[in-house]
């Protein structure tokens, strides 16, 4: 049986996973660190710097420190998953994807191998339990708020999970570290949004798929109706929403509405025409449907640091829900994550499907 002293933390070598090392320490439990080798950025040196820092960290708490070297499966699962995420045409949530298959996965594969009943991260949220369900519950610091990109983690997960950080502010994180003689540590600067995307995500692609360029090639602009406004670079190159980086006089602010990966044409309209009343979502992770249903003043979030929109969600199938607007809401981006809140409390979460059809779901559903 596992120690119940004895917790597995997921250390970045930052600020927060640093905190918590030291918070568990206090509490005393017996801490040992494993820092996730998931990708390495151009020029990153034999021994990463964030692994250095880990190290060395652990070093000064007289804490065991290990090195879980995943590049080949992150490479294999979540990059693939992104790149084939805009050869579709949609916009990829890489790091929604990652915690339930990488992150805490793995963390929770070596927990069992060193005899830790729990694993604890940096993330700023908080856990409770209702009607023998766990739920992600958003952060004090609305700031650094991440319960938006944990929506997918499973249950057998959420049991062993620890979220130390979930009541404090950045700030107050950085003061605490301080108070504990690391001074320098307390200082450091934020993570990057998304770990293995060091400038554009174009770029990116570019490197990875070096033949993106030729195998699908510049595309037509149209309008609602489908009449030719001008070419693009490739549709891959485009999200919706986006306005800036367009390339096009169209005589008003031109917006991207939807795309077409088929025919490699993206549509472009008004910042009105990205208004919707409705939503189709897929793949969802919902702990208890009759409750989400139930909840008074149901909100869903469509992306990240965006407000939250009070909503109706109904039951398609077993794939697939219907959410319905009761406040304005505008860029449905496809292959993002739709986040349904009770408040703070997150019910579940799902991935904003193609809206193609979604009028004839809501006619056949008697959805109004």
């Amino acid at each position: 049986m596992a120690d119940k002293k004895r917790i597995l933390v997921g250390m970045s070598g930052g600020i927060d996973s640093s905190a918590v090392c030291i918070m568990l320490q206090e509490e005393g439990y017996e801490v040992i660190g494993v820092t996730l080798r998931t990708w390495d950025l151009p020029n990153t040196p034999p021994i990463p710097q964030y692994i250095e820092d880990a190290s060395q960290l652990a070093d000064k708490l007289g804490i065991k420190h290990y090195v879980a070297d995943v590049r080949e499966r992150f490479k294999d699962t979540i990059v693939k998953y992104f790149i084939d995420e805009y050869l579709k045409g949609r916009t990829p949530n890489p790091c929604v994807m990652c915690n339930p298959i990488i992150k805490e996965r793995v963390l929770c594969e070596w927990a069992d191998k060193m005899g830790c009943d729990y694993i604890a991260t940096g993330h700023y949220c908080q856990i409770e339990e209702r009607n023998g369900n766990l739920y992600i519950v958003a952060g004090e610091d609305v700031t650094k708020d991440q319960s938006y990109f944990l929506w997918k983690l499973p249950q057998d997960i959420l049991r062993r999970m620890k979220f130390p950080l979930g009541g404090f502010t950045k700030q107050q994180v950085r003061d605490y570290l301080a108070q504990k003689g690391f001074e320098a540590k307390s200082q450091g600067g934020e993570s990057m949004e998304i770990c293995f995307i060091e400038s554009d995500y174009r770029d990116f692609l570019r490197r990875h798929c070096p033949d993106i360029d030729s195998k699908i090639g510049p595309g037509i602009f149209v309008n609602n109706n489908g009449a030719t406004l001008g070419k693009h670079k490739g549709y891959p190159y485009y999200t919706i929403g986006q306005r800036k980086g367009l390339e096009i006089a169209l005589g008003y602010p031109a917006y991207v509405l939807r795309i077409n990966a088929e025919k490699n044409t993206v549509v472009l309209g008004g910042v009105d025409d990205l208004k919707a009343g409705y939503m189709l979502l897929e793949d969802y992770n919902i702990a208890d449907f009759e409750e989400l249903q139930g909840v008074e003043n149901l909100r869903v979030r469509i992306r990240y640091r965006s407000k939250p929109i009070l909503c109706k969600v109904f039951k398609i199938d077993d794939k697939n829900l219907v959410v319905k607007f009761l406040e304005e809401a505008s860029a449905i981006t496809p292959g993002q994550s739709a986040v349904f809140y009770d408040d703070k409390r997150v019910l579940g979460g799902a991935f904003i499907a193609s809206q193609k059809g979604i009028q004839k779901i809501i006619i056949e559903n008697k959805i109004n």
